[in-house]
């Protein structure tokens, strides 16, 4: 009966006795279904080693593959939701809020910096889609409007990476003003010529879609990235046919014209890079000096 025992340095022990792996040491890929190391995952931009799937991430990871050596400083990082139409569904906002924050290390579901990528530098806002489903409330429409300002002062090109489910509800107008808002800052930023880079992960829909995510002068996107105004299953519903394969992802999308191309998350820092200095020097021109005769 030795087989029910393992023998290590000359000690017998219980197979019961073994060690358990950590938790967090393997992650299951939600596409293939395989274990992979958590390690290998990270390794390979946060995506599948097997089958390329892109996992959800958020601005901590996106910041950690684009900035150089992970240096940046983050703009406006104190601002927080405050509770102007006193809303309570299972629970009330405030409440909502403080417990989100606590959970996520979060004040809301974006976060703005500036740094280098490639030695190019660039105003980055990336959503985070745990902090009620990377909803589009108050705070995100001044942060991104706060980092436009700073785009525009500075002379820096801007890139928002986006992942949200819409519009924040708790606001109900107010959440809905943040597409005008954005947009029209975005308006500022291309008249003095200083670049916009949009780029659309999984899942990018709703309000975000209606506005500032469509508006870049490059419309980038992750395979596979579900991007829409609605959802497939409301559409489908409304118009009461079967949509087209892969409707409404990234691939479908760049086939119409949509998008102008999708980029692997492993080359995402080399394309940005690329770009920056393919569409240097920014800003507006000098104006020629007036002709004294």
């Amino acid at each position: 009966m030795s087989w029910f025992k393992r023998v290590k340095e000359g000690i017998i022990t219980r197979t019961d006795e073994k060690k358990e792996a950590p938790d967090g040491m393997f992650s299951k890929c939600p596409s293939c279904k395989k274990m992979h190391l958590t390690k290998q995952i990270v390794e390979h931009s946060q995506c599948c080693p097997d089958c390329n799937y892109h996992f959800q991430i958020g601005s901590k990871e996106y910041f950690e593959i684009l900035f150089d050596d992970n240096e940046f400083t983050e703009l406006d990082a104190l601002l927080s939701s405050s509770d102007p139409l006193g809303f309570v569904d299972t629970k009330a906002y405030p409440d909502r809020i403080r417990a989100t924050q606590a959970k996520t290390g979060l004040k809301d579901a974006i976060r703005t910096a500036v740094g280098k990528v490639g030695e190019e530098e660039l105003v980055i806002a990336c959503m985070d889609f745990n902090f009620i489903g990377g909803s589009m409330g108050s705070v995100m429409g001044e942060k991104i409007s706060r980092a436009i300002d700073y785009c525009l002062k500075n002379k820096l090109p801007f890139m928002i990476i986006s992942k949200s489910g819409g519009a924040r509800m708790m606001e109900g107008a107010l959440s809905l003003m943040q597409m005008a808002k954005t947009s029209a800052k975005l308006a500022l930023l291309s008249e003095q010529r200083l670049p916009f880079i949009s780029l659309m992960t999984d899942p990018t829909t709703g309000g975000v879609t209606a506005s500032y995510a469509m508006l870049g002068d490059f419309n980038i996107a992750e395979p596979e990235a579900l991007i829409g105004f609605a959802g497939p299953r409301v559409i489908k519903e409304t118009i009461g046919k079967d949509l087209p394969k892969g409707f409404q992802r990234s691939e479908f999308l760049l086939e119409k014209g949509f998008l102008d191309f999708i980029v692997e998350r492993w080359e995402l820092k080399k394309k940005i890079t690329t770009l920056l200095k393919m569409l240097k020097p920014y800003g507006s021109p000098e104006k020629p000096e007036a002709n004294p005769e």
